[in-house]
């Protein structure tokens, strides 16, 4: 599709699909040809200081608020690319290889007849150019100490308890037992079980210190300055409509 003005505004940091809907990155530049027709776009794709991939913006539309490529992700990822914040036209050896990495048709720009007796005023704007760099954040640090803490548990353990146990003597049993008026003792062992504690030093898990690369938006407030044309025109001279 073709993009008009409005469009090619609006494309300054939407996000960049490829023809699957995967996607690759964000807008970071739009490129002109010769003639001035938006033609390409650089993308960048959330590495820190990586440079910017080239997209053709032929057979591209937009989706959902998304510029969708007619290309996959491997291919635009793999693409020539441009240093993040590059101001230079693109000269005719990178378009040339851009053109071959996309295996596309190289379009000649016809000639313009400049304009007779007419003098144009040139309008400018500023652009926000909206880039990342790379700064330390802090240190993660992975230490180990040793704490102590209390513990509290039970365990079951058994003792021996005695106890009187008396049987009376039967008519029967009488005459089988003797009768002997005297001292006796009789003697018995008791056991008791103690709770014993020891201890083993056993592995539980290994940790390391890991790290991603989480990409996020981070929103950005800046005024920009553009110009605007006025025409003062003799009310005799004016066009009526």
């Amino acid at each position: 599709m073709r993009f008009n003005e409005q469009q090619v505004r609006s494309l300054y940091g939407q996000d960049v699909q490829d023809r699957s809907g995967a996607k690759i990155g964000k807008v970071a530049e739009v490129w002109a040809d010769t003639a001035g027709q938006p033609t390409w776009v650089s993308v960048k794709t959330g590495i820190m200081g990586h440079h910017e991939s080239m997209a053709p913006l032929s057979d591209a539309r937009m989706q959902d608020g998304r510029l969708m490529v007619a290309y996959d992700k491997a291919t635009v990822k793999s693409a020539p690319t441009v240093e993040p914040g590059a101001e230079q036209p693109l000269n005719a050896d990178q378009t040339a290889q851009l053109y071959a990495h996309y295996r596309m048709q190289q379009q000649q720009p016809a000639p313009q007849r400049a304009p007779q007796g007419r003098e144009d005023l040139i309008r400018s704007e500023e652009r926000l150019r909206v880039g990342t760099e790379s700064q330390p954040a802090g240190k993660a640090v992975l230490r180990k100490y040793v704490v102590t803490e209390n513990v509290h548990t039970t365990v079951p353990v058994e003792h021996d308890e005695a106890y009187v146990q008396r049987e009376p003597i039967t008519a029967a049993d009488a005459g089988k037992t003797r009768a002997d008026i005297a001292g006796a003792e009789q003697d018995m062992t008791l056991r008791a079980e103690r709770p014993v504690v020891g201890k083993e030093q056993v592995p539980v898990e290994r940790v390391r210190l890991a790290k991603d690369e989480v990409v996020e938006d981070r929103p950005i407030d800046e005024q920009v300055r553009h110009e605007e044309v006025e025409a003062n025109i003799p009310e005799p001279s004016r066009r009526r409509r």
